[in-house]
């Protein structure tokens, strides 16, 4: 009968090497799963419909109402406000009220880019309540 010395069956090692190679596979798998899917969103030709229902706008006492004009000009609170000085008049109230109201009401025929710019300045202000002013179609 053979006996076995203990000390010298060596021990067991763990290769972390497939486990890596695994991950990185999942992991290049799913990032190029998630660009295919956006890829073909960006090559979608849309047209977008107009708004036809609106409800009533409910009155927030601290309610904030941000206009862009046609032109891209923007009024804060009835007052015009240069675009630059946008994101710090917002951290101010954010500060006061982070949950405050926004209201962004826009031209109907301003540039997109313009509205998102003021979405950009509240988010960046820490103001993330956020609605898009519309008008009821009778």
């Amino acid at each position: 009968m053979r006996v076995r010395d203990e000390e010298s069956i060596p021990d067991p090692e763990f290769s972390m090497a497939p486990l890596i190679d695994v991950v990185f596979q999942m992991l290049v798998f799913f990032l190029v799963a998630s660009s295919w899917g956006v890829m073909k969103e960006q090559q979608l030709e849309l047209e977008l419909p107009s708004a036809q229902s609106s409800s009533a706008p409910q009155e927030a006492p601290d309610e904030l109402v941000i206009d862009v004009r046609r032109d891209g000009s923007l009024f804060l609170r009835g007052r015009e406000l240069e675009r630059t000085a946008l994101q710090g008049e917002l951290a101010g109230l954010a500060r006061a009220n982070p949950r405050l109201p926004v209201t962004i009401r826009g031209d109907r025929l301003v540039h997109h880019e313009d509205v998102v710019a003021v979405m950009d300045a509240c988010g960046l202000a820490g103001l993330t309540n956020l609605a898009i002013g519309t008008l009821e179609t009778h």
